[in-house]
């Protein structure tokens, strides 16, 4: 019924009240005006007055709803169901963001949001305070939880009334195409299954153009390398990700010979870099032949690949002995989601034509022959070219035409899915001298298919793409030219390209394909010119509203500005005119046009039929606004440009993906709320992001109604078809996943849910980018003097208009503010963060059928002002507008103080003050010297700002304010430091000054410079309407109040912040490290303390040298704070040196920015950690299995302690079940226990890295759980709520849960456990927070910032660290602090802080072992040696070097005596050791020792598990636990320790239990209370009050640094440090690491018999097959210790029979499963480099021949760690054993001493199948070397113990009976044609010969003429 009035009225009026979810009434009613326009115009057109806002209009009708804040707040449905995809309620969304807004602005810079000024509906002033809110959502939500009410819309940035102006976008610098450092590191473990027969295998590894090989391995088909490669690189991040890192194996290569390829892996650098973690660890790449498509796979290459950028940091996984037998299926170098299995496939590109091509040839030569012969040449010769995986291919050149037609294709054959993600396509330019770049495109693979089950492959066209790059102008040299590489944003329009691309997958099978992966450049068909879509015309409009903010450098000549898009529109740079694709009778272009024009729009035709584009505003000459700036003066006259250009109609492309980014803005606008709204504590974000979500799903499902509409015409191509359907599947399924996540919302899930809501934003922002271009982007240029200075780049789709207003683009039809930034390089560093001009400008781009309304967003109050020829045509468009209405406003800007500014000068302080602009006016305030926290507390009052324009746009949309911070300098002109935009609150004539919306709060405006932030400014914005009474009606400004401050006004009282009195403690301890001043050094520094104008000095020290200390440890001082704590001004640290005659120099600063953490909080007295009465028993038994462990006392802080203890358990039992060798036979359980001699330090530590490897890796598995978990609720969503009860509890319980409930294995029989210790992945800092419990450090700086990311480092700018803390509490203070036992006044809230006097400590520091540390010499090695250092104490470890090795296992221990705080920063660095020269340092690490020390964490020593008197796990520490125990109770001021009978401690009102005895080294059990002490130790932190963790037993894992390459790690080392004060009782001696030493082995291995060898060679008398048999077989890696066995000739059967001992001595680390070999590397290497390799024998069985190589038939591999016993006969041995291992029993020949029995020969036929060609029987015995000694035994069959003859049969030795025949057959057959070769090469040589000897005689008879 109202639709069918709809459609007859064209308006209609509904009111209607609105019904809660149980279907009653409520008190809102909501009225609804509904206007209907078809989309053919019949209902008539819109009046200008009859919405305030850009109408909407869908042609299935559609409103505006003014949501009242109750009817928001209502049950969660309403809000969404009401307005599908509108933001329109702005009168709820504005009360909200004003009763919870706060200082933070939400105008954040970068997020492109304009200020938090939102807009609110006329008059009506509504603020809801939070409690408020709180009580009306309950009641309306009829009594549902707090925690189910979502806030939809309560946006920070509201679509305002008026709309008239979109946001800024504020990155000023351009950060694409700058340099930076980044570092390859790959590993080449090993490889395995290579395919081929007894190869010589070296790995070349090729990152982009550089290579490094691997050396060889002899005869092998799985090589072990572990060889470690870095490539350093410094160039932009995309040239980087687009390198290719190829991995080949190659066979036997030398010097000579360059060897052939067996197989190759490429991936490029950007996959490795989007891997977690940006690496790829222990993965095994797959080895193919691109030569040979039908071939299979050639082998795996186990590797680790990392690629590293400047600041990120890479943890690597624990290093440690791979003992799992490698899954190698499991584990393949792929990223998630590709197939393992991957396909041959063809991509073929297809290049059609290109157009608009720019000029790239000088003239001159053309204009001469234009002269001679009159022809007139285009002057370019195109070709294109395209890279992808490392291979190039290119189209032919067409020469002299701006207009080339190719239709070629290119096909490049490449593993599908491909691991290179971009295809690169380039348009070059022939020349003689050298090729040039044209222009740049980039295709994504992934944004052009999609992996899904749904998906499709990549597809792409045929479609333009548009290139950008530099200008035009054709000039020898090209500055820019980087941008036409596809380097950095292209600042102009270069060229299009249609193109197309299509992927088939190759069945390899067929016979008839090609197999070459070379690349084929073939002819194509080409495509009809209609394919890309209809021709239509486009009309684009521009206004400037406003050009100021004009760089002085450009002001002095007068400025003009073009547009242009594509080259329409481009005068200056005399291109060629477009020629239009679409001559009907090859008639003159122009007429065509014209004749076309009247045809495209029937009502118009005869209206524009002469429009000619304006692209350009007349010059006009600047005018100054202040000393660094111009203004042009556009006061009511605004120029306007207009350009017609014909594009092919696929709008459709751009409206999806504007619904999709309007979509994605709306969401990033929220969720930057949400976090505003967490950083900033206010109540209930959780709600807000119910709201967004809420959102969300209404826009997505808009989207799906939208773009579903989308009628099929002809020119979509499959891309767009594939596009479509995906986008829509993903966004109806992100729209239902949101409703679900919207109903999981609490406020306890928050965290985690807004994670999930991030990624959303990323999917939207993928999706979003539409691939195949259609209209290129509008650039606009400031020109000075026909010179193009700055530009600024606006997609085409952000000015798009539609009818429908979700497809409309973001700023089409707006005011936007732009700001224009230098091209190219020009644009990097200072000089991109000057803003060279800020522009108001109005755009419209659409149809030009559609244009009647392009005017429609502009500031009302104008008259046009067209051409003369247009002068009474209502559609032509202007050429000026002429603005009759104007307001004046009064702007106050109340400037109150700027934090952690930029520091701009060389004492690392900055002089700043702030100048404002807003339109063509600017203020500074006054300057404040050397600071970074100005307090300006200044009102600057703008007068008579005119404003052109409407009122009421005026209210709601008023023009940003931009403020620039400077630095003055005494002498030059002031240097920039930051920049940050606001918009004001605006109070027009008719509204009173009174909350909620005045006086303005104070916010926070983050302060960028270029791309970096840079600060935050404290201010607020007033804009107020000066009506006809003058400004006699504006609140009054109350004068001056400091009379110091001259005519400053300061800023008022309803907007200053309330300050109350506080009282700061200092805690002044000491500085440490400062470095000279001036090339003198520092002797009496003191410290000055400044907050808020009030402060204190430190005393002074007298004598820096000798100790550096404050002898007066507390300070305080009184000052005036804001109530509000995110208002607290810094506190700034500085030191000064005091020199004589009253001087003082600044040393260095450090700024507090917040002072939050250090605000005292009394604590809640109620709190459960306060509760001292009654005891909780904690029970501690030790030998407990876990199961147990649910009786502990819940842990508040972290349950670490238990749960160590836990996992240890039970990876016992897992380690245990591992030796039982795999559940195999029965025979090996009872293996040995390892008995206590055995056991060392490295026992413990390799049990406790096994322990951090699967903690690490149940950490992944729980959380994999729960994100599956998370997918299924979010999947399910009904069925979600019931489970989430569950979840909502806490994780930790959870993850205790998982460890409890593992270790329920079978018990087995109780075996003794190895005790462990901590081994921590990372610096033993981040895990206790930097030891600053109460001691914090605070970083001294001076210097200036360096202006590009590259110089000065933070690291650099710090010249020593101030000591200390601070304290601060509001002054009246409750008395119970004081009344405290032992309370001293003098330390106020610093109480129990040890003295700071010098003391004497003993430094013992273990250094463990380094791993993966950066090469240092040229053949990728290392020579590694440490060198420690600890004030005047310096320790090089140089002649202990390990050399070649970038894992050197150090195990060394030293002492070192030191006297804090002289000496407190110790630094570990490892050097290389080199023959010559000086040794390099490869990195270094530095610990505060001082820090540790003092730390209420005791990092002095850390606690062990156990304690025991003797043996590998000597109790360390001179304190015993239980006078630790005591020690602490009686600092801490904790009861205790009392011990009781039966194995009970107290401590406080916990109670521990545990066992009392303790064995001597001789097995005597004595009664001791250190077990029960040691027990309350490691659960220290349950302690109430007192209790924190405690620095267990650990190794820690520090990253080694190198100052030359800052941010990228060297290498780690792994070490501990233990500290003894020199006043106790001195420490036993060090604990013993030093590596273990290789054990001594002889492995004695008789070769009895073989069978069944295939036979190799044909008899010549009988022509049966035979073979002459014998068995090489070696131990270490290369053959070095190779040993035959005799010959057994001609064996007929395969048979062949030995009885032949070898001998293999080897040395063997038992805890690492390796051998342990020592050699030179070459004959030129210094010293003996020591391998470990993996304990391999390996025996070969060979045919020998006498004149030729002896052919190799089959080998095995046994690793003898774990091999498959070998088969009892010969008939049972089969292929099994080694294809089948997992499921066979292995043994182990150090378990089993002996083994006997058969086992096959194996090698790959031509298919690259196993197959068997032979069994050995093989006896294996291992003895260890003192057990060699007593029974020797001799090689071969020799004495003693020798082995009997085989006996062989006799026709083997048919070789003596017959010699002469077997020569003559080998001669005649084999060897005919070489020696007739040889006999020919011989004849030439002695031909040679006697030409030279006869020569000169000759010559001479010929000279002398005889």
């Amino acid at each position: 019924m109202v639709l069918q009035e709809v459609v007859e009225e064209g308006q209609v009026e509904v009111t209607d009240t609105l019904i809660d979810d149980n279907n009653s009434a409520i008190q809102t009613s909501i009225s609804i005006e509904i206007r209907y326009q078809a989309l053919d115009g019949t209902v008539g057109a819109w009046n200008d007055k009859e919405f305030l806002e850009t109408p909407s209009i869908h042609s299935e009708g559609d409103g505006r709803y003014p949501l009242e804040t109750d009817s928001l707040l209502s049950s969660h449905r309403q809000g969404s169901d009401l307005s599908p995809g509108k933001s329109n309620q702005q009168s709820s969304e504005r009360s909200f963001r004003r009763a919870g807004k706060g200082v933070f602005s939400a105008m954040k810079l970068g997020k492109t949001r304009p200020s938090k000024d939102d807009h609110q509906k006329q008059d009506e002033p509504a603020v809801l305070e939070a409690e408020d809110l709180d009580r009306k959502a309950t009641r309306r939500a009829c009594g549902l939880e707090p925690d189910t009410i979502s806030l939809a819309s309560v946006t920070a940035v509201t679509t305002n009334v008026s709309n008239k102006r979109s946001k800024p976008d504020i990155k000023m610098e351009p950060s694409a195409g700058r340099p930076m450092d980044y570092q390859v590191s790959i590993t080449i473990i090993e490889a395995r299954q290579l395919v081929g027969l007894n190869m010589d295998p070296v790995v070349c590894v090729e990152v982009g153009e550089e290579k490094k090989y691997t050396s060889m391995k002899e005869s092998t088909n799985c090589p072990y390398y572990n060889e470690y490669f870095v490539f350093d690189f410094h160039v932009p991040p995309d040239v980087m990700f687009d390198k290719i890192i190829k991995l080949s194996v190659i066979h036997s290569k030398n010097l000579l010979r360059s060897g052939t390829l067996v197989g190759s892996f490429k991936m490029d650098v950007g996959t490795v870099y989007t891997q977690p973690e940006h690496q790829f660890y222990h993965k095994w790449a797959i080895l193919s032949d691109p030569e040979d498509l039908t071939a299979g796979l050639k082998g795996y290459l186990k590797c680790d690949i990392a690629v590293v950028g400047k600041g990120d940091n890479i943890k690597t996984p624990h290093k440690a002995n791979e003992t799992d037998e490698d899954d190698i299926e499991g584990n393949l170098l792929l990223p998630d989601g590709v197939p393992p299995e991957r396909q041959w496939a063809r991509f073929y590109i297809k290049i059609y034509r290109a157009e608009g091509l720019p000029r790239m040839n000088t003239s001159i030569m053309a204009n001469v022959k234009k002269a001679l012969i009159g022809e007139n040449k285009d002057l370019v010769d195109p070709y294109v070219q395209v890279v992808f995986a490392g291979q190039k291919g290119k189209t032919s050149i067409q020469k002299s035409s701006y207009e080339p037609l190719w239709n070629e294709q290119i096909v490049f054959t490449e593993m599908f899915p491909p691991l290179c993600k971009r295809i690169k396509i380039q348009i070059r330019d022939s020349d003689k001298v050298n090729d040039v770049a044209i222009g740049t495109h980039f295709i994504d693979l992934r944004k052009i298919s999609n992996e899904g089950d749904k998906g499709f492959l990549p597809t792409f066209g045929p479609a333009w793409v548009n290139m950008y790059g530099s200008t035009r102008n054709y000039t020898l040299m090209d500055e820019h030219q980087e941008l036409n590489e596809g380097l950095g944003e292209g600042v102009s329009f270069r060229a299009r390209l249609l193109m197309s691309l299509a992927v088939e997958i190759l069945d390899t099978t067929n016979p008839e394909i090609n197999s070459s992966t070379e690349v084929q450049v073939e002819q194509t068909t080409s495509v009809a010119d209609n394919c890309t879509g209809k021709m239509e015309e486009f009309f684009l409009f521009g206004a400037f509203l406003e050009a100021t903010m004009i760089d002085r450098k450009i002001g002095d000549k007068p400025i003009n500005f073009e547009v242009t898009i594509g080259n329409y529109g481009n005068q200056i740079d005399g291109t060629t005119k477009p020629t239009l694709r679409r001559k009907k009778e090859g008639g003159d272009g122009d007429e065509e046009e014209s004749e076309l024009l009247q045809n495209s729009s029937d009502d118009e035709g005869d209206e524009d039929g002469e429009l000619v584009s304006v692209s350009s505003s007349q010059p006009m000459k600047p005018l100054v606004t202040d000393r660094n700036y111009f203004h042009l003066p556009y006061f009511e006259k605004k120029p306007c440009i207009y350009i017609k250009s014909w594009w092919q109609d696929q709008r459709r492309r751009l409206y999806n993906a504007n619904i999709m980014d309007k979509i994605a803005d709306k969401l990033e606008e929220g969720l930057n709320d949400v976090q505003e709204m967490i950083k900033t504590e206010k109540p209930h974000p959780e709600r807000r992001l119910r709201g967004v979500l809420e959102e969300l799903t209404s826009g997505c499902l808009r989207f799906v109604m939208l773009a579903d509409k989308d009628q099929q015409h002809s020119s979509r191509t499959r891309l767009d078809r594939e596009r479509l359907k995906s986008c829509m599947r993903e966004l109806e399924n992100m729209g239902q996943q949101a409703t679900t996540l919207r109903s999981q919302v609490k406020k306890n899930t928050m965290k985690d849910k807004l994670k999930l809501v991030q990624n959303f934003l990323q999917k939207l922002r993928f999706l979003a980018d539409e691939p195949q271009h259609t209209i290129p982007d509008v650039f606009i240029w400031m020109m000075s003097n026909n010179k193009r200075i700055a530009y600024a780049r606006i997609p085409s789709k952000d000015i798009l208009y539609s009818i429908v207003d979700e497809e409309m683009g973001k700023d089409c039809a707006k005011v936007k503010t732009i700001f224009l930034k230098l091209p190219g390089k020009r644009g990097f560093g200072p000089a991109g963060w000057t803003v060279q001009a800020k522009m108001e400008m109005y755009l419209w781009l659409g149809l030009n059928k559609q244009r009647k309304d392009f005017l429609s967003g502009l500031p009302c109050g104008f008259e046009e002002k067209k051409t003369a020829r247009g002068q009474n045509l209502p559609s032509f468009p202007p050429i000026s507008l002429l603005y009759t209405k104007k307001q004046v406003f009064q702007l106050r800007a109340h400037m109150y103080q700027a934090r952690s500014l930029f520091a701009a000068d060389s004492s690392g302080l900055s002089d700043p003050f702030a100048r404002v602009f807003f339109i063509s006016q600017s203020q500074c305030t006054e300057v404040l010297n050397e600071t970074l926290c100005p307090t300006w507390d200044q009102l600057l009052v703008f007068d008579n700002v005119e404003l052109y324009g409407e009122a009421h746009e005026m209210r709601d949309d008023p023009p940003i304010i931009v403020i620039e911070i400077y630095d003055q300098d005494t002498v030059g002109k002031a240097d920039f430091m930051g920049r940050t935009f606001a918009k004001p609150v605006v109070k027009m004539s008719d509204e009173r000054y009174c909350p909620p919306r005045f006086p303005p709060q104070l916010e926070y405006y983050q302060i960028y410079r270029g791309n970096s932030t840079a600060g935050d400014l404290l201010a607020a914005f007033e804009l107020l309407q000066i009506g006809p009474g003058g400004k006699t009606d504006l609140p009054p400004i109350d004068g001056p109040t400091d009379m110091d401050r001259g005519p400053i006004l300061p800023v008022p009282l309803g907007i200053r912040p309330v300050l109350s009195k506080y009282r700061v403690e200092i805690l002044f301890w000491g500085l440490r490290d400062l470095k000279r001043v001036n090339l003198a050094q520092v002797d009496r520094p003191r410290v000055d303390i400044e907050c808020a104008g009030k402060g204190v000095q430190s005393a002074l020290i007298q004598n820096y040298k000798k100790n550096p200390n404050f002898s007066t440890l507390v300070k305080w001082f009184e000052v005036d704070l804001p109530e509000n704590e995110l208002l607290h001004p810094p506190l700034n640290i500085r030191v000064v040196d005091c020199r004589a005659f009253g001087r003082y120099t600044l040393v260095g600063s450090h700024a507090v920015s917040s002072l939050r953490k250090f605000i005292y909080r009394p604590p809640d007295k109620k709190a459960q950690h306060w509760n001292m009465t009654g005891e909780i028993v904690v029970n501690m038994e030790p030998e407990v299995p876990i199961r147990k462990m649910e009786t502990m006392v819940k842990l508040e802080a972290n349950s670490d302690a238990v749960v160590k203890v836990d996992v240890s358990e039970e990876e016992k039992e897992k380690k245990k079940k591992k030796k039982k060798g795999g559940g195999g036979g029965g025979e090996e359980v009872e293996e040995e226990e390892p008995d206590e001699s055995m056991l060392d330090w490295w026992s413990k530590y390799f049990a406790s890295i096994e322990t951090m490897k699967e903690q690490l890796r149940q950490q992944e598995a729980a959380a994999a759980e729960a994100e599956e978990k998370e997918d299924m609720e979010i999947a399910e969503g009904s069925k979600g709520q019931a489970k989430n009860k569950e979840k909502s509890k806490a994780p930790k319980d959870d993850k205790k849960k998982k460890q409890q409930s593992a270790p329920e294995l079978p018990e087995k029989k109780n075996k003794q456990k190895i005790d462990e210790l901590k081994v921590f992945n990372k610096e033993l800092e981040t895990e206790f927070d930097n030891f600053e419990d109460w001691l914090h450090t605070f970083n001294l700086l001076r210097g200036k910032i360096g202006d590009n990311d590259d110089n000065a480092t933070e690291e650099e700018r710090i010249v020593g660290r101030f000591k200390g803390s601070m304290c601060v509490y509001k002054v009246p203070l409750s008395d119970d602090i004081a009344k405290e036992a032992g309370y001293d006044p003098s330390f106020g809230m610093f109480q129990g802080i040890p003295s700071n006097d010098p003391i004497n400590v003993l430094v013992r520091v273990y250094i463990v072992r380094a791993t993966d540390l950066h090469p240092a010499d040229i053949n990728g090695k290392a020579d590694p040696y440490i060198a420690i250092k600890l004030g005047k104490t310096d320790i090089k470890d140089k002649e202990n070097y390990i050399s070649k090795q970038l894992n050197p296992v150090f195990g060394k221990s030293f002492d070192i005596e030191a006297t804090f705080p002289m000496e407190s920063m110790l630094t570990v660095a490892v050097y290389d050791w080199d023959l010559v020269g000086t040794d390099d340092l490869i990195g270094e690490t530095k610990i505060d020792l001082e820090n540790r020390y003092y730390s209420k964490h005791r990092a002095t020593c850390g606690v062990s598990q156990t304690y025991s008197i003797h043996g590998y796990n000597t109790w360390r520490d001179p304190m015993k636990p239980s006078q630790i125990l005591s020690k602490l109770c009686k600092e801490g001021k904790v009861d205790g320790p009392h011990f009781g009978p039966g194995g009970r401690v107290k401590v406080a009102n916990r109670v521990f239990t545990g066992p009392t005895e303790i064995e001597d080294e001789n097995g005597q059990k004595k009664q001791t209370d250190e077990h029960l002490a040691l027990t309350v130790l490691r659960h220290w932190e349950d302690i109430p009050r007192a209790g924190c963790k405690l620095v267990p037993e650990h190794v820690e894992t520090r990253p080694l640094l190198n100052p030359d390459k800052p941010g990228i790690e060297q290498g780690r080392l792994e070490m501990w440090v233990d500290m003894f004060p020199m006043d106790m009782p001195a420490p036993g001696p060090a604990t013993d690491i030093s590596p273990r030493k290789p054990k001594k082995y002889e492995l004695r291995v008789i070769v009895w018999n073989t069978d069944e060898v295939i036979l190799e060679d044909d008899d010549y008398f009988t022509g049966e097959k035979s073979s002459d048999i014998f068995v090489r077989g070696w131990l270490k890696g290369q053959q070095e210790d190779k040993q035959d066995t005799d010959v057994h000739y001609h064996s007929l059967t395969g048979e062949g029979n030995f009885n032949w001992r070898y001998i293999f001595p080897f040395d063997y680390l038992m805890a690492e499963e390796k051998i342990v070999i020592s050699k030179k590397e070459s004959m030129f290497s210094w010293d003996e480099t020591e391998y470990k390799i993996p304990a391999r024998l390996t025996l070969q069985v060979w045919d020998a021949d006498h004149f030729s190589a002896d052919d190799f038939l089959g080998a095995i591999e046994l690793d003898l760690n774990r091999f498959p016993r070998g088969a009892k006969t010969s008939k049972q041995c089969s292929l099994e054993m080694v294809t089948n291992e997992a499921e066979l029993p292995m043994v182990s020949i150090f378990k089993q001493k002996r083994v006997k029995g058969w086992w096959p020969f194996v090698a790959r036929d031509e298919n690259d199948e196993l197959e068997i060609t032979g069994k050995v029987e093989a006896e294996l015995h291992l003895l260890t070397a003192e057990e060699a000694e007593k029974s020797p035994a001799g090689l071969a069959r020799n004495e003693p113990d020798p082995l009997e003859k085989p006996n062989r049969p006799d026709t083997s030795f048919i070789w003596f009976l017959n010699p002469l025949k077997s020569i003559k057959y080998l001669i005649c057959t084999r060897y005919k044609w070489l020696i007739i070769k040889i006999v020919l090469a011989l004849l030439l040589l002695i031909m040679i010969a006697l030409f030279l000897y006869s020569m000169p005689g000759y010559m001479v008879k010929k000279l002398l003429g005889a």
